[in-house]
């Protein structure tokens, strides 16, 4: 894969999530240059999915994005072929406006309300979303992108 001159990296993406991370993010519809691999020798997950894209630095909001698809990502933006930067990804406590309720009565889903959800662990450590209108929870497997 050739080195991007201005961009974003996001490396350590679990192998199975990369086309979701690309679909979430739009990258499937960009006029920008978008470079992928995928099941790719990893030392610290056996293996990876890494996606390279010119010219795009991604909004906290994209990033929240990618941290409930792919919590083991890293982003490394790029300027003049240079690493200006590289942050784990990290899911917020709280995720707003970018994932649907779940609960078909829940009012987000019938007004013009912005969804807002609490995020926590269960007892077998897996991620949920508890929805602050109508209380209910949402796992990572049901999590659906507005």
């Amino acid at each position: 894969m050739s080195a991007i001159e201005n961009g974003t990296v996001i490396d350590h993406i679990p192998a199975e999530s990369v086309f979701q991370v690309i679909r979430i993010l739009g990258l499937d519809k960009t006029d920008k240059q978008v470079y992928f691999g995928i099941n790719l020798e990893s030392k610290k997950f056996g293996t990876k999915g890494i996606i390279k894209i010119s010219e795009k630095y991604f909004e906290n909001v994209e990033v929240n994005k990618i941290a409930l698809v792919a919590p083991s990502a890293t982003m490394i933006e790029i300027r003049d072929f240079e690493v200006v930067s590289k942050n784990n990804v990290k899911i917020p406590e709280t995720i707003e406006k970018i994932v649907k309720c779940f609960n078909p009565n829940c009012i987000t889903n019938h007004e013009q309300v912005e969804t807002k959800f609490r995020v926590f662990y269960d007892e077998n450590n897996d991620l949920k979303l508890a929805c602050r209108y109508c209380e209910k929870n949402t796992s990572r497997a049901n999590v659906v992108f507005l």
